[in-house]
């Protein structure tokens, strides 16, 4: 099976972030610190989640401790969850709500990937940079089917190349929680999560 990018190798779900193109962990897989799961899940409420993303489960482990992971899959088998295929081929409608750190690169399908397979009035969380707000390409996006709140962090998140906590870790992008409930028409509202 072809991953996001049309090739047969396989790439990781999870998110791409500050490394330049000769730093970049093969499978460009950066881990996220729960602590941005755990931060989000005060502030929003979720259920019977799928992180579809989920690596070795840093945020999929959060949410089966507070009994709201209903699935939790990657691309590559890291040990953690379903290796499920390359999520953006997904067509079967999830019953729950999604919650992940996609791939930089491929985001934008993500997003519109999860809105496809949640029902109205669910939910789709996604932790991307505070820059993904920029863009030509993104307007259309923002404009037709926009996010419900968007949480930007007071403090900065970390990820992790390879999950390597205190290693390999990144602090130097600004991070924000973007979360959709599909049908949803207004304008967005903008709130902080003080860490």
């Amino acid at each position: 099976m072809k991953d996001w990018t049309g090739n047969s190798h396989t790439m990781s779900c999870l998110g791409a972030h500050n490394w330049s193109v000769h730093e970049r962990e093969k499978h460009d897989y950066y881990a996220t610190d729960p602590k941005a799961i755990i931060e989000l899940l005060k502030v929003e409420e979720f259920k019977n989640v799928w992180e579809c993303a989920c690596g070795e489960g840093h945020l999929a482990k959060v949410l089966a401790e507070k009994g709201l992971l209903g699935r939790a899959s990657d691309l590559i088998d890291r040990g953690y969850g379903e290796n499920r295929g390359d999520f953006l081929l997904e067509d079967d409608v999830w019953n729950g709500d999604i919650i992940t750190n996609p791939p930089y690169k491929y985001a934008l399908q993500f997003i519109t990937t999860s809105l496809k397979l949640v029902n109205d009035g669910a939910k789709v969380a996604m932790f991307l940079r505070v820059q993904f707000l920029e863009s030509r390409g993104r307007y259309k996006l923002f404009t037709t089917t926009p996010p419900k709140t968007i949480y930007v962090f007071s403090g900065r998140v970390g990820c992790a190349i390879n999950g390597q906590f205190g290693i390999h870790s990144n602090s130097a992008v600004p991070f924000a929680w973007y979360v959709w409930v599909k049908g949803y028409k207004d304008d967005p509202r903008i709130k902080w999560i003080l860490i």
